[in-house]
């Protein structure tokens, strides 16, 4: 029975989510497996690969051959340098311990690699968070003084009308009060 390490889709359309298992050859993608060791989400940032290290390992040693997809997941994971060191330590290149400690400084740096990368990301959608909410500032300060024009010339035209039916009315009131006081001349 020849043992595959591959991908089990998941998920609803467009928004995929993988299981990562091994399963005969000849059984469909979705289908029958023997065991399932991890799960695989690519729409996170940076995608969040959850695998049973132990497992992985058991199986690629049993000769479960993995997808490309699977192989360049279990090289992030570290599964295939463990393997390379194992096989290492069996043709007697090195000592067990020698090869743990190889393995123990790549997961370091690995890990710092992955922070360094998340904090990247979390920079990023700050700094276009930041820009967003600039420039709805921006807009709303627009609005605002182009409203404060409207509403002073609204004002003015108020005032130039008031001023008008001033200027109207007056001279109508000053005519009899001048003829009144000639009237009261003759008288």
């Amino acid at each position: 029975m020849p043992a595959k390490i591959r991908l089990q889709r998941h998920g609803k359309k467009g928004q995929p989510f993988y299981h990562i298992v091994v399963a005969d050859a000849r059984s469909p993608r979705d289908g029958r497996f023997i065991e399932k060791i991890g799960t695989y989400n690519p729409l996170t940032e940076p995608a969040q690969i959850n695998l049973k290290f132990d497992r992985a390992l058991y199986w690629y040693t049993m000769g479960a051959v993995p997808t490309d997809t699977v192989r360049s997941l279990l090289s992030k994971k570290g599964v295939m340098l463990k393997y390379h060191l194992l096989q290492g330590v069996k043709k007697g290149a090195m000592t067990v311990e020698q090869a743990e400690v190889k393995f123990q400084n790549w997961m370091k740096e690995k890990e710092a690699q992955l922070e360094g990368i998340a904090k990247t990301a979390e920079e990023k959608a700050r700094g276009e968070k930041k820009a967003r909410l600039e420039a709805e500032k921006k807009v709303n300060e627009d609005r605002a003084a182009e409203i404060a024009k409207k509403r002073l010339a609204e004002l003015e035209a108020k005032k130039a009308e008031e001023a008008a039916a001033q200027a109207a009315e007056a001279p109508a009131e000053e005519t009899p009060a001048e003829e009144a006081p000639a009237e009261n001349a003759e008288a």
